[in-house]
């Protein structure tokens, strides 16, 4: 008698975008491989890169665009590709991390450890590590 193993169905990008719409995510199809996502005011683009889902960005909207998340040291804040700027508040963090664990689950993306502690920050801009990438760093204290 044979055995056979049964193939492992693996979801096409539009079953994955129909899975979306059981957890009150709203997708939004701009191409063949790419589909924006929103619930609420949480908001990521999804990308097919490779046979693989990329979130790029994965943010919170302000004003028409998606903010990516900022740590400024003391705060943290949404940014806007245009620059414009808005206070991240904790409700709309966890709002973040619930939805993008919707959205990874939704996709079949493995979960990482680091992002299931909390909200993972787009980049990090306070003092120390403003324009560490830039040569030498300016000292206030030098004429």
């Amino acid at each position: 008698m044979f055995f056979r193993r049964v193939k492992p169905h693996i979801d096409t990008f539009d079953e994955c975008l129909k899975a979306m719409a059981g957890v009150g995510i709203k997708a939004a199809k701009k191409s063949d491989s790419k589909a924006a996502v929103m619930r609420d005011r949480c908001a990521a683009v999804v990308k097919v890169d490779n046979a693989s889902y990329v979130l790029d960005p994965l943010g919170f909207v302000v004003g028409n665009e998606i903010g990516v998340l900022v740590d400024g040291g003391n705060q943290k804040y949404w940014q806007t590709p245009s620059g414009k700027r808005e206070a991240a508040l904790a409700e709309q963090l966890v709002a973040l991390h619930a939805f993008a664990e919707d959205v990874r689950e939704s996709l079949g993306l493995t979960s990482l450890y680091n992002e299931g502690l909390g909200s993972v920050n787009a980049s990090h801009m306070y003092d120390r590590v403003k324009d560490r990438d830039h040569g030498a760093a300016h000292r206030p204290w030098e004429a």
